[in-house]
């Protein structure tokens, strides 16, 4: 059995590519109580906070977490509570470098692998325009860094350095290599 610690339809949907058939369940974690760190341990430590939290629930599954931020130098950059917040935080990329950070972790019969992958995203200088036929599409809701590149967002997107996946939510090529350490059969 697989699990999915995880209700993200763009994680579900990535997740597919790897595995037919899977469930998928939230993890029963208040990702606010664990300690705040620096971007990638704190990633890893969510992404793990959410596989245990799941593995108790499926102890004889193959449990697999994910949690992806958005930094802005050292700065996590959420997903934003409005429009206007929204707004300025794609105003603050306008033209800059931003990376994206992923914390995966699988667990299986009492063994574990995690990594973090980074992937650099450079938006194009954006006029105010474009910013608000963005911002129309609704698309920034429930995004981390208040865009996606799997869909509208592209647009706002120069160029990426690294995982296109791990931008969407899961590097899935980086996962299969962990997967692949673990005695699954997978």
């Amino acid at each position: 059995m697989i699990v999915l610690a995880s209700q993200s339809p763009r994680r579900i949907e990535l997740l597919h590519r790897l595995f037919p058939t899977f469930t998928h369940v939230p993890a029963p974690i208040d990702e606010r109580a664990l300690p705040l760190l620096a971007p990638a341990p704190y990633v890893r430590s969510l992404a793990q906070a959410k596989g245990e939290a799941v593995r108790v629930l499926y102890p004889e599954a193959l449990v697999i977490a994910a949690d992806t931020m958005v930094v802005d130098g050292e700065q996590l950059v959420g997903k934003p509570a409005n429009e206007a917040a929204a707004k300025a935080m794609l105003q603050a990329f306008s033209g800059r470098t931003h990376h994206v950070l992923t914390g995966i972790f699988a667990t299986y019969r009492g063994q574990t692998v995690s990594a973090v992958v980074s992937t650099a995203v450079t938006f194009w200088p954006l006029t105010d325009q474009q910013l608000e036929q963005y911002l129309a599409t609704g698309e920034y809701r429930d995004k981390a860094g208040a865009y996606g590149i799997q869909g509208q967002g592209a647009l706002l997107v120069k160029k990426i350095d690294g995982d296109f996946y791990n931008v969407v939510g899961l590097p899935i090529s980086t996962l299969a290599r962990l997967l692949a350490q673990l005695p699954t059969g997978y």
